[in-house]
């Protein structure tokens, strides 16, 4: 049996002990308290590593080897979302409203395994591997950005993630080539119109009629004003107006979110969707604000980094566990470490229709098959010592 085998039997199950302990006892964006507070004291119990702790609910450890040599960084996320659990298994989450659902349990019990293993070879690691337990990945500005301006990248030459992802089945490798996340925005429409009776509409200017007029026309910026190759979301997702049956509304507020791939594309949406609403709201005679919001950019795979992943892959797993993916419309703000140094985003499959695990994440009863753990585990280990400059497996 090979070293890394031994190194995996001995950690896997204490793996699978954390994640289940960190899905029953999840914590919201910015109030991973004693989520961190478990991970720093976790890794204590390791020895060899510098622990620190960039932010309040975030945790840094860094393994330094005896030799000199690049520094690479691996990123787990660790928050939870405000879900109310579906799941039945004896580790459903104990805190009311809020749920694992999207598999970053997984990720820091995955991390913490590959520090364990990578504190007992730190005779072979020439550099430093520097592990980032990440706060805040569910809700902008994220944790990612707090921790770069906390300067956790300060001398990482690379850095890779891992994303379990349920709609990949387990055993399965998928890498995106370029853009692995789109970038991911908001944008609040008012209109003020004219509120009155029911009754008496002319007498009105009817905020919710211009409203479903501006909501259609929206429609058109993909389809009307796009190449169809390009890839673009626009969708709104909430409408608020009126408090009564028979009131006519003085406003309307519509919001949605923007999803993108390509950066230049994204900085014209703004403009495109201010024409549409100025036009559809003067031609009705009602005036408008809209207040767009930046959020996460795109991951941006960089070829060298995912090519040495790949590599990795097909030399631990075979050709066949590699799985080339299409860039996903969902937002990562992974983005804010891989736009400071050169970096990889990765899906472990971790679904399993033969377990019923079928759920899409953000559902209340996803879940992962947990034999995905074993792989992300193995896939960081092997990859750090890849970026290190290291040719062979352990």
């Amino acid at each position: 049996m090979t070293m890394m085998h031994n190194l995996m039997e001995d950690v896997k199950d204490e793996v699978i002990g954390w994640r289940r302990y960190l899905h029953k006892y999840p914590e919201l964006s910015f109030q991973e308290e004693k989520t961190a507070q478990f991970v720093y004291e976790t890794l204590q119990t390791f020895g060899k590593l510098e622990i620190s702790r960039p932010t309040k609910t975030s945790v840094m450890a860094r393994l330094i080897g005896q030799q000199p040599g690049k520094v690479i960084a691996l990123r787990a996320d660790m928050d939870a979302l405000p879900i109310e659990e579906e799941n039945d298994f004896d580790f459903v989450s104990q805190n009311s409203g809020v749920m694992h659902a999207c598999g970053h349990d997984g990720h820091t019990a995955m991390l913490l395994g590959t520090a364990k293993i990578l504190t007992q070879l730190k005779d072979q690691i020439k550099g430093e591997v520097r592990f980032l337990f990440q706060h805040a990945e569910e809700l902008f500005p994220g944790g990612a950005q707090e921790m770069v301006k906390a300067g956790v990248l300060e001398g990482v030459d690379q850095v890779i993630g891992i994303h379990l992802a349920s709609t990949v089945e387990v055993g399965k490798i998928g890498l995106c080539h370029g853009a692995a996340t789109s970038g991911s925005d908001t944008f609040d429409i008012k209109i003020q119109g004219k509120g009155g009776h029911s009754s008496e509409p002319h007498l009105t200017i009817d905020p919710i009629a211009i409203g479903s007029q501006v909501i259609n026309n929206l429609q058109h910026i993909v389809s009307r004003n796009l190449d169809p190759l390009e890839k673009l979301v626009v969708s709104v997702t909430k409408f608020q107006s009126g408090t009564a049956y028979n009131v006519i509304p003085d406003t309307a507020i519509l919001s949605g979110s923007v999803r993108s791939l390509d950066p230049e594309l994204r900085q014209q949406v703004p403009s495109l969707i201010k024409r549409i609403v100025k036009g559809v709201t003067e031609a009705h005679h009602a005036s408008f604000e809209v207040d767009y919001h930046f959020g996460y950019s795109s991951v941006v795979n960089d070829d060298k980094v995912r090519e040495a992943i790949e590599e990795t892959i097909m030399d631990v797993w075979g050709e066949d566990t590699l799985m080339r993916l299409p860039a996903l419309m969902s937002g990562e703000d992974f983005s804010a470490f891989s736009n400071e140094v050169p970096g990889c985003f990765i899906f472990v499959g971790a679904g399993n229709q033969n377990k019923g695990i079928i759920y899409p994440h953000h559902h209340p009863r996803f879940t992962i098959d947990e034999d995905a753990l074993e792989m992300g585990v193995e896939l960081f280990v092997q990859s750090a010592f890849r970026l290190l400059g290291e040719s062979g497996n352990i």
